[in-house]
């Protein structure tokens, strides 16, 4: 019979090997690839949209207007409007430096999208996101901040690994390593727990489960694409769509990491994004979420000479 101090050792032993092998078992760079392309492909599409309403969005000649524009800033964070009109009044035009930034700004997604200096592209892609978001706070919403939060991630990963101009020009390698397992790890916690607080934030009220919150959703202003006034005579269609969105969300970091569940929840969690795009309009904040759960969880990142 072993001694009981034993079995506990053995047993501390075997988790301490388990953690170590969750966060530093090496690890090869083909999800940031995914990540970089799609990430990359989704913000460029979202910055052309914003083109022709460039100047009146972050503009202070544009729809908000000197001092009222500054009021929007968020009282943490450098006043970047600001800093714009203290230039302007020493001869540096605001439409000049917001010119710049944003040219840069695309420069970046596109040199990001080839896999192009993708570390140096990615810091200013993110610096320069932010510097935008500063700007225009009350245009913003929670999938910019989320691109912005991966995007920094992103800037300790080998982006430029797999599928890129670096790869071909000889300035990456997919070598499996311990730090990609690493930078990994942090992205998929942070969505996991992005969506357990979400789901947990939604099943505390009553309007995810009587079907409330998704009459709202559908039926909105600014929202309304379809006429779902139909949904009033059928109440219970609304609180089963409900019901399906906790169990996604909370759901989320159980059943996405088992591999036996993993496919099916990546095909619920892009299902649940397709439908907010298709029937909310936000095309984005979709995209941009079933990048991130694709490219994380559904892009393999195991050497080769070993099993999924």
């Amino acid at each position: 019979m072993r001694p009981r101090g034993a079995s506990i050792s053995a047993v501390a032993g075997r988790v301490a090997g388990a953690i170590d092998r969750f966060f530093f078992a090496p690890a090869r760079a083909a999800p940031f690839a995914a990540l970089r392309i799609g990430l990359a492909a989704v913000l460029l599409v979202q910055a052309l949209q914003i083109v022709p309403v460039f100047r009146q969005v972050f503009h202070h000649g544009g729809l908000l207007r000197g001092s009222l524009m500054d009021s929007f800033a968020p009282a943490h964070l450098p006043a970047l409007g600001r800093l714009l009109t203290f230039l302007a009044e020493r001869g540096v035009a605001e439409s000049a430096v917001l010119s710049t930034c944003g040219l840069l700004y695309l420069g970046s997604l596109v040199a990001l999208l080839l896999g192009w200096r993708t570390r140096v592209a990615c810091v200013v892609a993110w610096l320069l996101h932010l510097f935008f978001m500063m700007l225009a706070p009350y245009l913003t919403y929670g999938v910019d901040d989320f691109a912005n939060i991966f995007l920094f991630h992103s800037m300790f990963a080998p982006l430029g690994a797999v599928c890129s101009l670096d790869r071909r020009n000889g300035r990456g390698a997919d070598a499996p390593t311990a730090g990609n397992r690493l930078v990994l790890r942090a992205m998929q916690l942070h969505l996991c727990f992005s969506y357990l607080v979400s789901g947990v934030e939604k099943a505390r009220g009553e309007q995810w489960w009587n079907g409330e919150a998704i009459w709202r959703a559908l039926m909105g202003h600014g929202y309304q694409l379809f006429d779902f006034t139909w949904l009033a005579l059928y109440p219970a269609i609304a609180a089963v769509l409900g019901w399906s969105v906790l169990v996604v969300e909370i759901g989320y970091p159980l059943f996405i990491w088992p591999r036996r569940t993993r496919r099916s929840w990546i095909a619920a969690v892009v299902a649940l994004h397709a439908g907010i795009a298709l029937f909310m309009g936000l095309h984005v904040f979709g995209a941009v979420m079933i990048v991130f759960t694709v490219a994380l969880f559904g892009v393999s990142a195991e050497p080769e000479s070993s099993p999924r």
